[in-house]
């Protein structure tokens, strides 16, 4: 989240997609509703099904899943057409005004500037802004490129970076500047056109689109909209995208870094946003650093490529923050190897894994059944169930040497030979290992939950594990140590990373998970002293936060965000102060959010470019004259001193300091700006551009259950989704939530179910190209027929829940079949996710 839960109370106007948080996040809906009670707020939802959140809504839509991004599109034009747009804040705080380099292409036929066929990858030089200097001709003294040449087209060779000074023109109304780029993209995504994607009728459509942007209606900057979303549309194979053109929008009609604004997303579990922070993707580390590739030979090489520099219109400034990105990192290496890391060996550097490869989720399990992994160690996370393309999974794991499963209750993955259809003859054939390590519940164990919010909250036992049930910490101390043991007795051929691995904990055993969180926040190793305020801190002292951090040695970190968070004077994450002194819901004494307690990212963007709040009733910062310095209700997000004449944008981890309407070189995969392609199984062509209707870069893999259906067969749109009255896969086991939701089922519309002659809880089977899910049918107008580039097309929804681990209360009424025998192995090219919200199947009677 850009902002934070409480904070949507401040809202004037709600965009709830891909995502129910009614049912899915019901304790933070509330502050939804105190919006609409309290401030009139209204509410839009957007879903494939009429669901409690929808109930709850001024105008609910129903949409085509996999279609969201021609929905965002068709806003984006509407916005821009009818002058609902932030034009100070779109100037000023955006790239709007930013010349793009000559030879770059829109994707009319589906394809941007620079795909090379052969190696279904894009050359990413034209995806870059036009300099002032040699590479992009001396602009005037208004920052304006020259003119575009006919026919004159860019190098191939990609340039190094962004360019130092980037042309511009404040007027918006240059022909390669991102607005018009931006205005020619969507141009496209007309009224009429949206309803053939989306299936949404023309009128309705105006009337979502023109409600939410009604807060821009004549130039208003007071009102302020907000963004909800959730994993309806990260589990696209064009999530990201789907995400960014929410960002765009809201960049458009000035809503980013603003009380009751942003772009918020809805983690879907307490430690999610945690467990991301720390590192949880293969591609970052801590903070989210870069992860190390095997080109990074030693430290340097690899801050001279993830350092960023500045790259923006000369007469403006950015503050750059990832320019300390060697003060992050060589923190980071001292909380790893400690007085092993030292400046004569890069600080450890070389010890870190360099892969050279996807290790992404998908990529683990192909790579499994291609006989390339030969064990996983699996604590907390039930990859059977999760799949996608569950067959697939529980196939690789028959090929797999050994299996570590570290749970309360016995799941689909520690089971997985004994799923549905595997005979007791093919179970004497599977050889693969399995070791069950009993884990501690939730409530058995302490440490801090960093919510979507991103507030990092400590919580305690309330009782200890059970029987032989260990701590997930010290199960992997346990582990650690005897690996480091064998190494030290039998060496090995690279003993360095575990034999100097720093584990200074005052039982090694079992680390206390508060030493681990001091570890996180920092400490320094020799005498600090802050020359601007004469304040030192000595060596041993926990640091007051990330700005202390040196790439000299003289700190250790082990997460740079989380730095302040347990400082001299205590756990800030333990705090429960209630005092909340602006009533807008910051609370700055309650837990601890990262970076630096700050509540709302971005709030330089509160203001305008004099320093003054958009709306004096919601002020969070501002600039006070007097004191030279930025003040106010939530911590400034900005250098504290620099003065509004100095035009430092606001966007401080950018370093071009702006909001970017256009991702320019090195930042996604698939294209600078956010273009509709249909999911990889789709019942249609894509209106757009039907000989290129998928996007080109989303992987497939090739294995004999990789398999896709044609709209011929499968014509019928499933999606899958959460309940509220179960916790994913592992409340199963609860007899009172099973009590609850005695049964898996399907939804499907009524007409559906005319068709084909079935009746509300009779059994039935859904099928895709890779697998057959059986329950009864849920006979449903929640989700009604729709008209789709003039076809009809019916939608399902299913939830995720059951599978074939099951318990007494659900004997004989669950078929076992998990929802992800259904779903594809395909995924998103920047974030890759996998599709599991919109793909293609048949119904029939079981």
């Amino acid at each position: 989240m850009t902002n934070g839960w409480i904070d949507i109370k401040n809202t004037d106007m709600m965009l709830i997609m891909g995502g129910n948080p009614a049912e899915n996040h019901p304790c933070g809906f509330k502050w939804a509703m105190e919006a609409k009670r309290n401030r009139n707020a209204k509410l839009i939802s957007v879903d494939p099904r009429f669901t409690r959140t929808s109930a709850t809504a001024d105008l609910f839509v129903q949409i085509r899943a996999g279609s969201d991004i021609a929905f965002l599109g068709g806003l984006i034009r509407y916005a821009i057409e009818n002058n609902r747009i932030a034009q100070e804040y779109l100037v000023n705080y955006t790239n709007a005004a930013f010349i793009v380099k000559e030879g770059f292409k829109l994707p009319e036929d589906g394809l941007f500037s620079g795909f090379d066929t052969a190696s279904g990858k894009y050359d990413l030089s034209t995806w870059n802004y036009e300099g002032t200097g040699a590479t992009g001709g001396q602009a005037g003294a208004t920052g304006h490129a020259p003119e575009p040449v006919p026919g004159k087209v860019g190098g191939a060779a990609p340039p190094p970076g962004l360019p130092a000074n980037v042309a511009y023109d404040l007027t918006l109304q240059h022909p390669r500047c991102v607005f018009q780029l931006m205005k020619q993209q969507y141009s496209r995504y007309t009224p009429e056109t949206v309803e053939r994607i989306t299936g949404i009728p023309k009128d309705q459509y105006l009337k979502a689109i023109d409600l939410f942007t009604s807060v821009r209606k004549d130039g208003d900057m007071k009102k302020v909209a907000t963004i909800i979303y959730a994993v309806g549309w990260t589990q696209h194979t064009f999530g990201t995208q789907i995400i960014r053109t929410a960002a765009m929008i809201q960049l458009l009609l000035g809503n980013v870094g603003r009380a009751g604004g942003g772009v918020n997303a809805l983690r879907g579990h307490s430690n999610i946003q945690g467990a991301t922070d720390m590192a949880g993707l293969y591609d970052s580390l801590p903070g989210y650093l870069k992860a190390p590739v095997p080109d990074d030979v030693d430290l340097a090489t690899y801050l001279k490529r993830t350092t960023p520099k500045p790259s923006k219109p000369a007469p403006w400034d950015s503050m750059n923050y990832y320019a300390n990105t060697p003060k992050f990192m060589v923190s980071l290496l001292k909380s790893l190897y400690g007085d092993a890391a030292t400046k004569e060996n890069g600080f450890g550097f070389d010890y870190l894994p360099k892969p050279g490869q996807d290790c992404s989720w998908t990529h683990i399990w192909d790579d499994m059944y291609n006989g390339k992994i030969k064990g996983m160690m699996a604590f907390g996370m039930n990859g059977v169930m999760i799949g996608p393309d569950t067959n697939k999974n529980i196939n690789a794991l028959k090929k797999a040497d050994w299996l570590v499963v570290g749970e309360i209750y016995q799941d689909e993955t520690s089971e997985f030979w004994r799923a549905p259809g595997i005979t007791t003859e093919e179970q004497k054939n599977i050889n693969t290992t399995v070791y069950r390590l009993p884990c501690a519940g939730f409530a058995e164990k302490d440490g801090s939950m960093t919510n979507s919010a991103r507030w990092v909250t400590w919580k305690y036992a309330a009782v200890p594990p059970p029987g032989q049930a260990r701590l997930d910490q010290d199960i992997i101390a346990q582990i650690f140590l005897r690996v480091r043991d064998l190494y030290k007795k039998d060496g090995g051929k690279f003993p360095d990373p575990i034999l100097n691995l720093s584990w200074a904990y005052a039982d090694a055993a079992h680390p206390p998970l508060s030493q681990v969180a001091m570890e996180i926040n920092g400490k320094a190793l020799a005498d600090l002293k802050d020359d601007a305020t004469g304040q030192v801190i000595k060596v041993g002292q926990q640091l007051p936060g990330f700005a202390w951090l040196k790439d000299d040695g003289t700190t250790m970190c082990g997460n740079w965000i989380y730095s302040g968070s347990w400082t001299e004077a205590g756990s800030q994450i333990q705090r429960r102060g209630t005092e909340d002194p602006s009533g807008m819901g910051v609370f700055p004494n309650w837990a601890w959010s990262w970076p630096a307690n700050r509540r709302v990212l971005y709030n330089r963007a509160s203001c305008n470019p004099e320093g003054k709040p958009w709306d004096p009733d919601r002020k969070q910062i501002w600039w006070n004259e007097a004191a030279g310095k930025w003040v106010g209700n939530d911590v400034p997000d900005f250098r504290p001193d620099s003065h509004p004449k100095d035009h430092m944008g606001p966007f401080i981890m950018n370093p071009e300091g702006i909001g970017r309407l256009f991702a320019p070189i090195g930042v996604l995969a698939d294209g600078p700006f956010p273009e509709h392609y249909e999911p990889i199984e789709s019942p249609i062509k894509n209106p757009l551009h039907p000989e290129q209707s998928n996007n080109p870069l989303v992987k497939k893999f090739k294995t004999p259950y990789d398999k896709f259906g044609s709209p011929e067969e499968y014509s019928i749109v499933c999606t899958t989704y959460r309940l509220t009255e179960q916790y994913h896969y592992w409340t199963k086991n609860n007899p009172m939530n099973v009590q609850l939701i005695p049964e898996p089922f399907v939804e499907i519309p009524v007409e559906l179910a005319e068709e084909k002659g079935i009746r509300g809880t009779d059994k039935i089977k859904v099928i895709s190209a890779r697998g057959t899910y059986i329950a009864k049918a849920f006979v449903t107008r929640r989700l009604k027929p729709m008209m789709i580039d003039g076809k009809k097309v019916y939608q399902i929804g299913l939830p995720i829940h059951q599978g074939f681990r099951g318990i007494d209360e659900d004997e004989g009424r669950n078929a076992r079949t998990p929802a992800n025998y259904l779903t594809p192995a395909v995924t998103d090219p920047n974030a890759h996710t996998p599709e599991s919200k919109g793909f293609l199947v048949k119904v029939e009677k079981a």
